[in-house]
């Protein structure tokens, strides 16, 4: 999954693309290196990060969806807003990627009466201050409790259980240590049945491993993904595609055998 973000606060590429001619071209580049799905992205959720109105966002992502309706791939909106999903879905997206896992009044009715899929993801507290002090007793275990009961409320909406995805929310109120954790455990995660999408890209876990600053961690990122696929990943959100589809071709190499 590339990552198109259509915003100036981003904590790798804010700014990079924030006109929607940018991040058309950018998509257009991540398709060209191996993308099989695009994520589209109109508000950071980084760390610290403030909110948009609804019809700011629109105005970032809409333009972006409509252009990249006809590509050869899925389409993904990683939004929390209702009024957001609705409309991405009538331009074309046909995946929602919410950090709050549906949880905002309406979201679920709204996926629930598309053909759309969906990305529940776990998330300790709000963007804006969820790095203040996360804390667990059992990191793996109240994550995948969390999503097993996200995925069942949707289940229970409508939205059946082929259309569903799970992420654990690396960086979303954890800490360097929760962090690890789960990607260490992720193959627990997995055993709850449905595909699970890892974004470890560039995040401050590697730069806590290796020292390097943001724009340095391509070759930590391109580690991680690896990782998170022998733990059993399906999905694995980037910034860098071409580099993590070069490890990808190794690694299917290997397990093929």
């Amino acid at each position: 999954m590339g990552i198109v973000n259509v915003t100036p606060d981003s904590f790798s590429d804010g700014g990079l693309h924030a006109s929607a001619a940018a991040a058309i071209a950018h998509a257009e580049k991540l398709l060209s290196q191996g993308a099989h799905i695009l994520d589209i992205g109109g508000e950071s959720s980084r760390p610290g990060a403030e909110g948009v109105s609804v019809e700011e966002e629109l105005l970032r992502v809409l333009p972006v969806i409509r252009a990249l309706r006809d590509f050869p791939v899925p389409i993904a909106v990683d939004t929390v807003k209702p009024d957001v999903m609705r409309a991405a879905i009538d331009a074309g997206a046909s995946m929602i990627n919410d950090i709050k896992a549906l949880q905002a009044p309406g979201a679920v009715d709204i996926v629930a009466a598309s053909d759309a899929a969906v990305c529940l993801m776990h998330m300790q507290g709000e963007p804006r201050s969820m790095q203040l002090n996360p804390a667990y007793g059992d990191v793996v275990g109240e994550v995948g409790s969390f999503l097993g009961g996200r995925a069942a409320a949707a289940m229970a909406a409508g939205i059946g259980r082929e259309r569903i995805v799970i992420d654990p929310g690396f960086g979303f109120g954890k800490s360097v240590d929760d962090n690890f954790d789960l990607l260490a455990r992720l193959d627990d995660i997995c055993r709850l049945g449905f595909p699970v999408l890892a974004g470890l890209s560039r995040k401050s876990m590697l730069g806590a491993a290796t020292g390097k600053p943001v724009g340095d961690r391509a070759s930590a990122s391109v580690a991680a993904a690896v990782l998170a696929l022998e733990r059993g990943a399906t999905i694995i959100r980037v910034h860098d595609v071409a580099e993590t589809v070069d490890a990808l071709g190794v690694f299917n190499a290997l397990t093929r055998r």
